[in-house]
């Protein structure tokens, strides 16, 4: 299963050689932090893979919910919106984006990449970390409820419809401390040494339900468990979030550059936006509050 700062300048140097200065000096030219990170990631400044290309990697097939007809290219599904998103932020049109397939376990591995940046829900870690580079998180995982469709708890549309639900998961998951912290069952969980144990107990009916991370709940109800659906989502309020980071070669120059352009898409709505469309309305999994 698929998995993974700012930087702020500052102008107290500047500040303090003006301090220094005679008070009719003009003659001063240094330029104010933020207006030489701005130049820095100007479109025509960038090192990029391909001069004048932003080259984006994936891996192939390309998922739902987070591309759409195995086309990154589509601007469809979460994470192709996402990376349209961050592009357009970044002075780049649709036509000056190419894409390039990169397997799961590669992006992350050391070496020279083949690609400006990778998207492809891969969760920030300090292992992978020692070898690339993440920007800031442009999704924090949330915990998804699946049961069998048409049963009791298939249906339920809060959290509180849950309350009596046998749920399974899986031991020392943030799923499982997200059931006894958000949930709070009027049963104990049930909880298994590995996740295909609560999968085929679930399909025994012997609980009423699953509670996994988001992306798994999609290939549960995709792929492993016919006749099952997601019944909704919600937050996990405790423990360290996981999160989803955009992943470049160790050392890249772009990661402040792009860091820059999601805290503009966060600051504006268009990043929640994204998701709401993509990850909740469209992907049959709403909020559970």
């Amino acid at each position: 299963m698929r998995r993974p700062t700012l930087l702020l300048a500052s102008g107290a140097l500047v500040l303090a050689a003006a301090a220094c200065a005679p008070a009719d000096d003009t003659s001063s030219t240094a330029t104010p932090a933020g207006s030489a990170a701005a130049n820095a990631c100007a479109k025509e400044s960038l090192k990029l893979t391909t001069p004048g290309k932003l080259t984006i990697g994936t891996d192939k097939p390309a998922y739902e919910p987070w591309f759409k007809d195995d086309d990154p290219s589509n601007g469809q599904g979460f994470e192709s919106a996402v990376a349209y998103a961050v592009a357009e932020k970044m002075g780049f049109g649709k036509d000056e984006v190419t894409w390039t397939v990169v397997p799961f376990d590669s992006s992350f591995a050391p070496g020279p990449k083949q690609f400006d940046f990778d998207i492809n829900q891969i969760s920030i870690t300090p292992e992978r970390a020692k070898a690339v580079d993440f920007s800031q998180g442009y999704y924090t995982v949330k915990q998804g409820v699946v049961a069998l469709d048409g049963t009791k708890f298939a249906s339920a549309t809060t959290l509180a419809d849950l309350k009596d639900a046998k749920i399974g998961v899986q031991a020392g998951t943030t799923a499982l401390e997200a059931v006894r912290s958000v949930i709070q069952p009027t049963k104990e969980p049930s909880v298994f040494n590995q996740q295909v144990d609560a999968i085929n107990a679930l399909k025994n009916k012997q609980i009423d339900a699953i509670v996994v991370d988001l992306p798994t709940a999609f290939y549960v109800t995709a792929a492993q468990v016919k006749g099952s659906k997601i019944v909704g989502q919600f937050d996990a309020n405790s423990g360290q979030p996981e999160e989803f980071g955009l992943l470049f070669q160790k050392g890249s120059p772009l990661v402040s550059c792009v860091d820059k352009a999601l805290g503009e898409l966060k600051s504006s709505g268009e990043l929640a936006k994204i998701e709401s469309q993509w990850l909740t309305a469209a992907a049959g999994a709403p909020e559970l509050k």
